[in-house]
């Protein structure tokens, strides 16, 4: 206490932080000294850090910068744009039958290393993917054989129809087949994509040149920064002096420090990234839906998201966000801590009982909070919850050993389809919360097979219904991402992803 004002410890940052950032940023080469080198750089910074560039590492397959950074420096089969699959390296498909897709690839594409891209990279990127396990392996687990019939047909089958294929191909990142056994190639690695990798510390920063011999619309910029600055305030101080372009997401709670302020702007974007809270369905007492169910209508959600993310957050009211293909609403669970001590003694735990609730601190914003106030709701009903805030890797060792009672997230639809969450994380097989119903393996085997957009949307209205309603997990509120960049920045689209094109994007 200083004169009865209590200054908090963002504060004493924000207050201290033109220093800060200043050290840090010249300890990463960002900013001082060479102006010229500044103004050739779109220096990007993402609030996780980028710890890998292996587009099959089993630990960072799908974080949200890693994604965005693989986009940069390597090429897909096809994209997504909007709503539309559109081609990339490919330039055409088709399906002889219902069990074979046969890709037409470019013949004008060359890795960074100048060796021409061809068939047989993309057979080997396949032959990886599904001989490697990691968290995407159900994406591919139907596809059985993928064949170079020439330098330009790719031949790929599976063990029955796949009709999410297309949108799993735009997380396929293709590698050059003959340097994939180089040590240390993933510390700088060789993609076909509009930039090739010049540096790269693990959580500190990526440094990117424009590659100019792209088969593809060049880069804007001729040089991309990412560094990863670990205080958000002091990524703030460093956006508003102009030694950054862009930071993301900007944290609720910092948003005014960022509002209105000289030669920054903010873009705010509905995204696919969400707060999820899973039980161990395959523990007691969690085996019971009914003890679910009643710790769901012991949380006010509604109060809680509005008093700690106001614009920034809105409650859920399906397992999956409304934007998302293949989202159905259902029916809220309303705040009635009577109902759930109903619920409870139904359950034969009229007094409660004691569990633990694990979260690591960087998963989302202000999640340590989001936690305390789920576990004050649970607490007004007889149950005691322990707090257990761990480091990430310890959360993610726990979580696929499904080492927990309950455990506080958040998760991307990456590709904007139900398949890549719903069907990756929710069957029997997967067996990630210990939640297992043959009626819903069914609909999610059903929604991944057919290409019907109609039909995949009915399954899946009926797979979010069972996951819904069963309380497999509460899904508090999906995050609108908030942008800040400066008025410098041209070019700029947020995207729900949270994985913006920065190809597309100049330094005036």
């Amino acid at each position: 206490m200083i004169n009865d004002v209590t200054v908090s410890r963002r504060q004493f940052l924000s207050i201290a932080g033109i220093g800060a950032a200043s050290a840090f940023l010249a300890s990463c080469g960002v900013s001082g000294g060479d102006a010229k080198q500044a103004e050739k750089a779109l220096r990007a910074c993402f609030a996780q850090p980028i710890t890998d560039l292996d587009p099959l590492s089993a630990t960072t397959t799908v974080d949200e910068p890693a994604l965005m950074a693989r986009r940069l420096i390597f090429d897909t089969l096809v994209r997504r744009v909007g709503d539309e699959i559109t081609p990339a390296l490919a330039t055409s498909w088709e399906q002889p039958d219902e069990e074979t897709w046969v890709f037409k690839i470019r013949d004008d594409v060359t890795f960074h290393d100048g060796t021409r891209l061809t068939a047989h990279d993309v057979v080997a990127t396949i032959n990886r993917a599904t001989s490697t396990t990691t968290n995407l392996s159900p994406l591919w687990e139907a596809v059985t054989s993928a064949e170079a019939t020439d330098d330009t047909t790719v031949t790929i089958k599976t063990d029955g129809p796949l009709g999410t294929l297309l949108v799993n191909l735009t997380l396929l990142f293709i590698t050059p087949k003959d340097r994939l056994e180089e040590p240390g190639f993933f510390r700088k690695p060789v993609g076909s994509g509009p930039f090739r990798v010049q540096s790269f510390t693990p959580s500190s920063k990526l440094e990117l040149v424009r590659w100019d011999d792209y088969w593809d619309e060049k880069a804007l910029q001729p040089k991309v920064e990412l560094p990863y600055i670990p205080e958000t305030s002091t990524a703030i101080t460093s956006l508003l002096r102009g030694d950054i372009d862009v930071f993301w997401p900007v944290p609720p709670d910092q948003v005014q420090d960022v509002e209105g302020k000289n030669g920054v702007k903010l873009e705010r974007e509905p995204s696919w990234v969400y707060f999820l809270m899973w039980f161990n369905c395959s523990r007691e007492p969690f085996t019971d839906a009914r003890v679910r169910r009643a710790m769901w209508h012991a949380l006010d959600l509604t109060s809680i998201v509005a008093e700690l993310y106001g614009e920034s957050a809105t409650v859920m009211d399906a397992p999956i966000p409304s934007s998302v293909f293949g989202a159905a609403a259902q029916q809220p669970y309303a705040y009635d801590p009577d109902k759930a001590r109903k619920l409870l003694a139904d359950a034969g735990l009229p007094r409660g009982f004691e569990t633990s609730l694990m979260w690591f601190p960087t998963s989302g914003p202000l999640i340590s909070e989001l936690a305390q106030a789920m576990i004050s709701g649970w607490e007004e009903i007889g149950i005691k919850v322990r707090a257990e805030q761990i480091e990430k890797a310890t959360w993610l060792e726990r979580l696929n050993k499904l080492d927990w009672d309950l455990e506080l997230q958040t998760n991307t639809v990456t590709t904007g389809d139900a398949d890549f969450t719903l069907g990756r994380l929710y069957t029997s097989s997967a067996n990630r919360m210990g939640y297992q119903n043959p009626r819903l393996d069914k609909l999610l085997a059903d929604a991944r097979a057919t290409s019907e957009p109609a039909e995949r949307e009915s399954l899946y209205a009926e797979a979010c219904k069972i996951i819904w309603e069963d309380a497999v997990g509460i899904f508090p509120a999906t995050i609108v991402t908030v942008y800040a960049l400066r008025d410098s920045v041209r070019g700029f689209a947020p995207v729900p992803s949270n994985q913006p094109d920065l190809a597309k994007v100049s330094v005036s």
